[in-house]
């Protein structure tokens, strides 16, 4: 037992050994330095939902950033799990990892809330645990992430700029469950509330998902339409494609980076369609084993890394730079965070599988 108390990671003072990439979230979070392991690495992506296009573009970055040559040489093994929804699924991936000896785990978690034994389990073993986008409630493992509040807090103010007597919103959400949706959710509703103006908020349930984003948005807009503005967390390219077939008019839209999302943005913002599109590409799972990295080879990190959000907002879309016309519509943009050196092209991405290996 002495020995594995030995292995958890010291307490230090900042800052961190790359602190262009690795920004501590505010001024009081910590930093830890763990005890150096020497290369090559076992290294395993636990990950819960699958079934969208983000999460499929973030297992391919994942496995990209993994297959560059840099990357390559400090890695014995990579492994990729999806297990859905079920959160004690995705804790006995982690469980399972933890007692095959890898040594460092990144995951995507289902619940910020439900990982507390395992989260002892890792620390205990000496296992880097790393969450990114939807994090774990703890200071006992590193987080990754952007804003997710401010984010939706940017999605209403553009509303309440855009809307400015108020009215009825089309409000399209994640995940039920997950950090990312509650803390989107939370910053949309606070800053309308701060407004002073009356909003009637319609909410329905996408996933981030198009397909599913399309029909809950379909079915809104015959039941409790039409809106005056729409902020979607993910699905966005189905959201205006339900609104297109239903008819309904093009109203100021706060959503994700979806390519197919910007063009319609582009396209359409002549006819009313005025976007805020902000996020974080998928590419910040190759930040999180960045950071893993950083951890096992015993440099100072963060323990809450905080990422930047790519934003673009109307009238400043550009072809070729903001949205591609040649690519897919379910391709995320904003992959690049060059503070980390972190920077794909969708051919690299686009050529990885998204099936667990």
């Amino acid at each position: 037992m002495a020995g594995q108390t030995q292995a958890a990671p010291e307490v230090v003072k900042g800052p961190a050994a790359d602190p262009k990439c690795m920004e501590p979230w505010t001024q009081e979070t910590k930093f830890f330095k763990f005890p150096a392991k020497k290369a090559p690495y076992r290294i395993a992506l636990a990950n819960g939902y699958i079934a969208n296009t983000w999460r499929i573009q973030m297992i391919q970055t994942a496995k990209a950033y993994a297959a560059q040559p840099e990357v390559k040489a400090k890695l014995k093994e990579f492994k990729v799990v999806s297990t859905g929804e079920d959160v004690p699924a995705q804790i006995s991936a982690i469980n399972n990892f933890i007692d095959s000896g890898y040594d460092a785990i990144v995951v995507n978690a289902q619940n910020p809330t439900a990982f507390g034994p395992v989260i002892k389990r890792a620390k205990e073993a000496g296992v880097v645990l790393v969450a990114f986008d939807n994090i774990l409630a703890t200071e006992d493992a590193i987080n990754v992430n952007v804003d997710q509040k401010g984010l939706g807090i940017l999605w209403a103010n553009w509303l309440i700029k855009n809307v400015p007597n108020g009215g009825k919103i089309l409000e399209v959400r994640g995940v039920a469950g997950t950090s990312v949706d509650t803390d989107r959710h939370n910053g949309i509703h606070e800053t309308f509330d701060a407004s002073g103006k009356k909003w009637q908020v319609t909410e329905v349930v996408g996933k981030w998902d198009d397909g599913v984003a399309q029909k809950a948005t379909a079915d809104a807009i015959a039941t409790n339409g039409p809106f005056d503005g729409i902020t979607g967390q993910g699905g966005d390219t189905g959201i205006v494609q339900a609104m297109m077939d239903a008819k309904h008019k093009m109203v100021p839209f706060g959503g994700e980076t979806e390519n197919g999302f910007r063009k319609f943005c582009a396209a359409h913002a002549g006819d009313g369609l005025k976007c805020s599109s902000a996020g974080t590409g998928p590419a910040q799972v190759a930040v999180a084993i960045k950071v893993a990295l950083a951890a096992l080879e015993g440099q100072v990190v963060p323990q809450s890394v905080k990422l930047p959000l790519a934003i673009v907002e109307d009238p400043n879309f550009k072809k070729d730079q903001d949205y591609f016309p040649d690519q897919s519509n379910n391709f995320f943009v904003g992959n690049a965070f060059p503070t980390c050196g972190i920077n794909f092209t969708a051919q690299e991405i686009m050529g990885q599988t998204k099936e667990n290996q």
